[in-house]
């Protein structure tokens, strides 16, 4: 199934961006239903992430496997990784 919507850190984490609390729910669930498959996570700073989300809290915090980052045209392999929630901008499943 692929998604087209991107999740933005806003909208999950508070409910006046003027989203429905259905349209909320919808959010979340894509999240959820992304545990396993490939994602692509922009944070501030400019930086991408993509790789494989294993899991995710209330704090938005992200633990990605196989994950690389990419500034520009660099993309360097990092591994296992933590990714602290306060610097995600866009979390969206990653084009196959």
């Amino acid at each position: 199934m692929g998604y087209t919507e991107v999740l933005s850190v806003e909208d999950l984490l508070s409910g006046v961006s003027g989203k429905s609390e259905e349209q909320m729910l919808n959010a979340v669930d894509m999240l959820s239903s992304s545990i396993g498959k490939s994602v692509l996570v922009k944070l501030k700073g400019g930086r991408e992430l993509r790789g494989t989300l294993k899991g995710y809290d209330y704090h938005l915090n992200l633990v990605l496997e196989n994950a690389e980052e990419t500034r520009g045209t660099r993309t360097r392999q990092l591994g296992t990784i933590v990714v602290r929630g306060d610097n995600i901008v866009l979390i969206s499943p990653a084009p196959e």
